[in-house]
């Protein structure tokens, strides 16, 4: 059996994302593990949308974050206000070099880079309802579950679709 030691712990990028965006993914992340955050990247959403980064603390309470890489891809997003009924806090993350005014005024920003980031504004707070709550926690739990086994046990594992 192969040792758990030699098991690759991080998923491969599955080509969706820029090596930019991988960068600020990874700093961001870092930045929410230091404010007691659990993250999830890529995190499938009840609408159906994907987030960037999902995050939970001991308290529940639940943020979301959508890297943007460009200019561009702020401006061809239009699914970003989506998000604000899975979390209480939403933010974009971004690098150092993008204007901050080009982001709106009621989401926090995180400068970012591959080796950390800082919290530039912090974002206003909208509490979840409470069945929104539990089913945004049980879809982490789970998505987060599914991840472990497939590491655990790659061939074991049914490929198909998190939840």
């Amino acid at each position: 059996m192969e040792s758990l030691a030699k098991l690759n712990v991080v998923p491969a990028p599955d080509g969706r994302q820029s090596q930019t965006a991988l960068a600020i993914a990874r700093g961001t992340a870092r930045l929410l593990h230091s404010l007691g955050f659990a993250c999830i990247a890529e995190m499938p959403l009840p609408s159906g949308r994907r987030a960037d980064l999902v995050a939970i603390n001991e308290r529940g309470e639940i943020w979301i974050v959508e890297i943007k890489s460009s200019v561009e891809d702020l401006r061809a997003d239009q699914k970003w206000p989506e998000y604000r009924s899975h979390c209480d806090r939403l933010f974009f993350a971004f690098m150092q070099n993008l204007p901050r005014e080009i982001f709106p005024d009621e989401t926090g920003l995180i400068i970012a880079d591959a080796y950390g980031a800082h919290l530039e504004r912090t974002a206003p707070e909208h509490r979840l309802p409470a069945p929104t709550r539990k089913s945004m926690t049980v879809r982490f739990a789970v998505t987060a579950a599914q991840r472990m086994n497939r590491l655990v046990d790659p061939q074991g594992h049914i490929l198909g679709e998190e939840i």
